[in-house]
């Protein structure tokens, strides 16, 4: 974070000091919102949870180092006081941001792929400039503000993914950091149920191109039409990638092989050959999404092609592929799902697996509202008809997918399962050498943990 001193800090978030709070203490260190990740010159953070309430940690986190609290009632430390401490968290990122006048700062948004695509374009802009962008998928009201406050001096790009769970959420987030360059990436079917429609999800997902300034771009989805409509939303130039002829940033001949795809990448000032090292086909929009915003900054294309390819995946459960030493292999792909990304995922589990035995473990879809059951029959056929020697479907809610499946009939087994370690038990019996096993499902299902006990391993 840009160097502050408390002074400043509770000017900016309208707070008052208390503690005995030095006013001239300059936090200089890391925002954090865990104690444990406290340290010299850091300011901590405390929010109130569902669970825990970061009040109670004041003390622990001054002991290893904060300079100070920023709190919503009085601790026992050195503390800028607030009435709301996640507003404040927004206003201090706000504030920091407006003081990056070297930095280029990116916002992506869509319904699926924003993570993936953060990743790509975060190893684009390392490669010419000192790069800060979200670990994971730091995108929330939280998250995004704590991402923003690691930036400094040195920074010259600041990549954010923006969620929306309802209109107005990315807006707010665009208004904490404002962005030069916008990337919408698609309008699917994630959290259909919250937002009532498509037509609603394109609408909150359009803010990030109505808060671009005039002299910004807007980078949009040629193949999405209701991404392509937004250009009629932004002031901002408005540049294309995708799989269409009229695309400025497109992929042609894309082909797919092992799981992996290729193509070459065309641009306005040339081509060049790409050969991911992703898995799934979808993995060429996210790629060109950040081609084409990488390209606006001024990146080569040769400079693009080659970190495309050199690109492994960087955050945990999208599309993990890891061989088993008895020749099993598993993909972890448990991070999150929604109609559209299920479909892209079962095509993935098809291409890589080839000719080798398929199985997999799913869980019903949620945040679908009125479309829940047939989306989730849609699920089961799809999953039933893919081929699979055996399909686990886990947790609640899974009658529509269970009668999809058996409607399909093209699974030898299907079987349900309470929970992970149910489907730890009943998967795990049937895996042999060569076998190809696809883990995905709702966030809140925790599939993840299925991947970690085949794997020996202990998810987090």
């Amino acid at each position: 974070m840009i160097p502050l001193p408390l002074a400043r800090i509770a000017e900016v978030t309208s707070g008052a000091l208390a503690g005995m709070a030095d006013p001239r203490a300059i936090a200089g260190g890391p925002v954090v919102i865990d104690s444990r990740e406290a340290g010299p010159g850091s300011l901590f953070v405390a929010i109130k949870g569902e669970r825990s309430d970061g009040h109670d940690f004041a003390t622990a986190a001054v002991e290893t180092g904060a300079v100070a609290v920023l709190a919503s009632r009085p601790v026992d430390a050195p503390a800028v006081i607030v009435p709301d401490t996640t507003r404040a968290l927004a206003e201090l990122a706000a504030a920091v941001h407006a003081e990056l006048t070297s930095a280029t700062t990116v916002g992506i948004t869509g319904s699926a792929g924003k993570t993936s695509t953060k990743d790509l374009l975060a190893g684009l802009t390392a490669r010419v400039g000192p790069t800060v962008a979200p670990v994971n998928s730091f995108n929330n009201e939280i998250g995004h503000p704590l991402t923003v406050l690691k930036a400094d001096a040195s920074t010259r790009f600041l990549v954010l993914e923006l969620s929306a769970r309802d209109i107005g959420h990315i807006a707010h987030l665009a208004r904490v950091a404002p962005p030069r360059i916008g990337v919408v990436l698609n309008v699917g079917t994630a959290h259909l149920g919250v937002f009532g429609g498509r037509d609603a999800i394109a609408k909150a997902k359009g803010e990030l191109v109505e808060t671009l300034p005039a002299h910004g771009i807007a980078v949009l989805n040629a193949d999405d039409p209701h991404v392509r409509a937004m250009a009629g939303r932004t002031d901002a130039r408005v540049t294309l990638f995708g799989r269409s002829a009229d695309a400025a940033v497109r992929a042609e001949d894309v082909t797919v092989e092992d799981g992996r795809a290729s193509f070459t990448l065309r641009t306005p000032s040339g081509a060049a050959e790409v050969r991911l090292r992703l898995y799934g086909e979808h993995a060429v929009d996210n790629a060109l999404a950040a081609a084409a915003a990488g390209y606006e900054l001024g990146i080569p294309v040769a400079v693009i092609a080659d970190e495309l390819s050199r690109a492994e995946p960087r955050s945990h459960w999208r599309m993990e592929v890891t061989e088993r030493a008895d020749g099993v292999t598993v993909v972890n792909d448990a991070y999150n799902a929604n109609p559209d990304s299920m479909r892209a995922a079962f095509q993935a589990h098809t291409a890589l697996a080839g000719g080798r035995r398929r199985l997999a473990v799913v869980a019903a879809l949620r945040e679908l509202g009125d479309e829940s059951d047939r989306l989730n029959e849609e699920l089961g056929r799809l999953a039933g008809g893919a081929g699979l020697s055996a399909l686990v479907v886990v947790g609640p809610g899974a009658g529509p997918v269970l009668a999809g499946a058996h409607a399909a009939g093209g699974a030898t087994e299907i079987v349900h399962v309470d929970d992970a370690a149910g489907a730890i038990a009943e998967i795990g019996g049937r895996l042999a050498s060569g076998d190809v096993l696809l883990i995905k499902g709702p966030r809140a299902m925790r599939l993840e943990r299925v991947a970690a006990g085949l794997l020996g391993g202990a998810s987090t």
